[in-house]
């Protein structure tokens, strides 16, 4: 299925898929999660939260998101139609100067550099090609970070053995924060895949056995760009699939 890259915008929010609309977990501050007597706190509507973020975000730094939506028959060689906001969501990529996420302040591997955007969610829907679009959405990232300035961007990712953290008593007080979620979320699921960083170009600059953080120079934006596209296109050429979005063509067509 082919697919279109758009920046996200807030009146798009509703067109994400129902994880995405209320995984707040980066973007509420964890001492909103700590345990009380009275039970764990939660958020009466995550879905506010998270649109708020976004909203704010938007406001005070810019476009922070990338939306990958299915193609319709209107889009052409010519160009792409107008979006309609049906479009089905194929996956997503959120992004934002460190500052603005509260979460990030947790990692044992942070505090994350001063010259770096981060990249905090990855998402790509059941039954696409999980690999090649998570590939065009961080391209995505890129090229928009690239026009805009950013020196480079990074990542908390987790590694395989993150496991070893979900049997009792296993996380380390200084491990707690990072593992505190909220109602369907789950670290493995909300921190990026090391292994999927490494393969887009991340390189890790502060090890940890499961949560590093990796890091992708921007300098170079343009010709890691290129190079992943090439990349793209042959993977996709090989499934008998359109070229990615940005590859020359328009992927629609």
């Amino acid at each position: 299925m082919s697919a279109r890259i758009t920046p996200l915008r807030l009146e798009a929010f509703e067109q994400l898929p129902k994880h995405a609309r209320r995984c707040v977990y980066w973007e509420v501050d964890p001492l909103t999660l700590r345990r009380d007597a009275a039970g764990p706190e939660h958020l009466s509507d995550p879905e506010f939260e998270k649109e708020a973020w976004l909203s704010m975000v938007m406001l005070e730094w810019g476009s922070c998101g990338q939306l990958a939506v299915q193609c319709t028959t209107a889009d052409t060689d010519d160009g792409f139609a107008a979006l309609s906001g049906d479009e089905a969501c194929l996956g997503y990529a959120f992004y934002a100067p460190p500052g603005a996420v509260p979460r990030a302040q947790q990692f044992p591997t942070g505090p994350v550099s001063a010259d770096a955007v981060l990249l905090t969610s990855l998402g790509v829907e059941s039954g696409e090609d999980a690999e090649g679009l998570s590939r065009t959405l961080i391209s995505a990232v890129v090229g928009d970070l690239v026009r805009r300035g950013a020196r480079a961007l990074e990542a908390f990712g987790h590694t395989a053995a993150v496991t070893e953290l979900f049997e009792p008593g296993a996380a380390t007080p200084e491990l707690r924060p990072v593992l505190e979620v909220l109602g369907d979320c789950a670290v493995d699921q909300c921190v990026l895949q090391a292994d999927l960083l490494q393969d887009a170009g991340f390189v890790v600059v502060s090890p940890h056995r499961y949560f590093p953080r990796l890091r992708l120079e921007l300098e170079q934006g343009l010709g890691w760009k290129a190079d992943v596209e090439a990349a793209l296109e042959r993977l996709l050429e090989s499934a008998q699939l359109q070229q990615p979005v940005g590859a020359g063509a328009n992927p629609c067509g």
